[in-house]
């Protein structure tokens, strides 16, 4: 079992940067063994995810529109995972959802997450 609680989340100007963290509590599997990603849901549209980031944290994902803007990184010590978000665009608002996965390696597909926290709400002005 993980329990995930997202925080960082707020309102900023485009062009601003905010940093998310996710704080995970286990039990039974230490938390390095999780894959972990941060996924986002715009009113209307569907979850998508964001960043993903294997258990050792030697292999990431981005979706597209976030590349080079955007970093995922964890901190298995602590139980963290973080998303470091620059150059903010309007299109960036949403709720961002912090997920864990027991897939080997790294996750890309939302199906392969099986725990969720309850997501944190990030709004960018124009």
């Amino acid at each position: 079992q993980v329990h995930l609680v997202e925080s960082g989340g707020g309102l900023v100007q485009a062009g601003g940067s905010l940093k998310l963290s996710c704080t995970a509590e286990t039990s039974g599997r230490t938390f390095g063994a999780y894959a972990m990603g941060w996924f986002r849901e715009a009113p209307g549209q569907d979850r998508e995810l964001v960043a993903a980031i294997a258990w050792g944290g030697f292999s990431t994902h981005y979706e597209d529109s976030v590349k080079g803007r955007f970093t995922i990184s964890r901190d298995n010590a602590k139980r963290m995972v973080y998303l470091e978000m620059n150059s903010l665009k309007p299109v960036d608002t949403a709720v961002y959802y912090c997920a864990a996965s027991t897939v080997f390696q790294i996750a890309t597909k939302r199906g392969e997450y099986e725990y969720w926290g309850r997501g944190t709400q990030v709004t960018v002005s124009s």
